[in-house]
């Protein structure tokens, strides 16, 4: 037999029995926590971004780098500390999963500002939406119900854009408070299902 083809067709065992177990990796109390930074945001975001595109998205990029560190940090501090190998190849399996949607947000609102500032206000809506295609992509590895909160972030985003105008303003509340919702929503599948006694 071929070492080589032996050693690929183990590697894919390794992936589907992967995808068949459910990934403990993310807690509920960061996600909890990513959901206060978001609140907070929507609260204390400066008056004057409502109506300045650039302002808006980098204020906004600015809180989704802070939120992901801190509902992050402890896949991160586990990844560095206590993960072997094998854990440490799921958990960037899982976390890759969810990380092209990010991006995407991110080259979205950034090509939003460049080309058509007066489209920001549509950029709630679409960055929700990748928030649920993120969701949904991570869903193979996360409890069931993690589809519900994908369901969530999509009805959030269609629901903004559909209500969005060109040049109107824009609330803080749309980003934060839907993102704050979404996030509690994750912590509450994640405690139910992985956590609790």
């Amino acid at each position: 037999m071929d070492l080589g083809r032996a050693l690929e067709d183990i590697a894919e065992i390794h992936r589907q029995i992967a995808k068949a177990e459910v990934y403990r990796g993310y807690r509920s109390a960061p996600f909890a926590a990513s959901a206060a930074i978001g609140l907070a945001a929507a609260w204390l975001q400066p008056a004057e971004f409502d109506l300045d595109p650039v302002g808006f998205v980098s204020y906004w990029l600015l809180i989704a780098a802070c939120a992901a560190f801190v509902g992050g940090s402890e896949i991160i501090y586990n990844y560095v500390v206590h993960e072997d190998a094998a854990q440490r190849r799921r958990t960037r399996c899982v976390v890759g999963q969810f990380m092209p949607s990010v991006a995407a947000g991110a080259a979205i609102g950034a090509g939003v500002v460049r080309f058509d500032p007066a489209a920001a206000p549509m950029l709630p809506g679409l960055w929700a939406l990748c928030f649920g295609v993120g969701a949904f992509a991570s869903r193979l590895y996360l409890p069931r119900a993690t589809g519900w909160v994908a369901l969530y972030y999509y009805a959030a985003g269609i629901g903004l854009m559909w209500f969005a105008r060109p040049g109107a303003s824009m609330s803080g509340w749309s980003v934060g408070g839907v993102f704050a919702v979404g996030q509690l929503l994750a912590a509450a599948v994640l405690w139910w299902n992985l956590e609790r006694t």
